[in-house]
């Protein structure tokens, strides 16, 4: 005799066919998880919001991480978050924390709108409707870092030199410049290959690690979901910052060597592999080398994450609430 299959024994393939959710939660759960409604336009503007929300605030944070690893492979002595800290303030001032950051905020806003947007599109095709997929958030987040690598690793590259202390540049426009003239459109991204293989897993751990965080605290009070909103986005997106960010400190070591290689004495790689890059620093300085600004990293990207998907959260409940609003009065959006 035939039988109707429970919800407990469907397959649980990558891609289910699709289905409206349900019994995921209250509605207001169901709603947060799926973000259907709207365009892919205000994705990209809540994305770009979030980015250089969270890159602004953060950029000192991030300065001296540079520093740190940049000295890695220098012949100058290792330093360590109070001394490079120092170091900036003794001979730049604060004005140094913040070298840089105009290269920042040109690569941030839309890399970050094609990261989310990206996300957000690859997430509903491969979920089918599961907002608890977390194989689709894997795989939708390394799609969209590939993506947004592509827009952000030139500016990046930028910022690296001229973060450094004494750099040779006196802003963005004259290192765009000189770099161009003296290594050619392949300097720009000579770090995109590093980046991707860094902020796949990374983005893959974030994005699976923010979701469970997310839902997880959503439903410790379900009740309360809504006036918690806030306090449970911030927090899931510290806990899956912070942990992707230690995760892949290797690969961000290399990355900056190869962003900052020829200039304030940092070594120049001939092949630019990640292979020949890990040899110099092991041989430098050990594979504590490989380690080299943890601390400011998880210290940068643990508020960062925080920042960003309170800010990307809160830009998209407000494009939801105007949508609704929208549609209730007619208006065509």
């Amino acid at each position: 005799m035939a039988t109707d299959a429970t919800p407990k024994f469907k397959n649980p393939d990558f891609r289910p066919i699709p289905q409206q959710p349900t019994d995921y939660g209250p509605p207001d759960l169901a709603a947060a998880s799926a973000h259907d409604g709207l365009h892919f336009w205000q994705y990209m503007i809540a994305g770009s919001i979030a980015g250089m929300v969270e890159h602004m605030a953060m950029f000192p944070v991030d300065t001296v991480k540079t520093h740190m690893q940049a000295l890695g492979s220098c012949p100058i002595k290792s330093v360590g978050i109070r001394q490079a800290l120092g170091s900036i303030m003794k001979t730049e001032g604060p004005a140094g924390l913040y070298r840089g950051i105009g290269a920042m905020g040109l690569g941030a806003g839309p890399a970050h709108a094609v990261y989310f947007s990206v996300y957000e599109i690859s997430k509903k095709y491969f979920s089918g409707g599961n907002p608890d997929n977390s194989a689709a958030h894997a795989v939708s987040g390394v799609f969209a870092t590939v993506a947004s690598d592509a827009v952000l690793t030139p500016m990046d590259m930028v910022k690296q030199r001229l973060q450094l202390g004494n750099s040779p540049y006196k802003g963005v426009w004259d290192c765009v410049k000189k770099v161009f003239r003296e290594d050619g459109i392949r300097a720009f991204y000579a770090s995109y290959r590093t980046t991707v293989l860094m902020n796949a897993p990374f983005t893959a751990v974030h994005f699976v690690t923010y979701e469970a965080v997310k839902k997880g605290l959503m439903e410790i009070s379900p009740e309360h979901a809504d006036e918690e909103r806030l306090i449970v986005h911030a927090t899931a997106g510290a806990a899956a910052g912070g942990l992707a960010s230690v995760v892949t400190t290797p690969l961000d070591v290399v990355k900056t060597q190869l962003q900052c290689q020829g200039i304030c004495g940092c070594d120049r790689f001939k092949s630019g592999s990640i292979g020949d890059v890990f040899r110099t620093i092991v041989r430098k300085d050990g594979y504590r080398g490989l380690v080299r600004g943890w601390a400011p990293r998880m210290l940068f990207h643990a508020p960062a994450a925080a920042i960003c998907w309170s800010t990307y959260e809160a830009s998209k409940t407000f494009f939801q609430e105007l949508n609704g609003s929208s549609s209730s009065s007619g208006t065509v959006t």
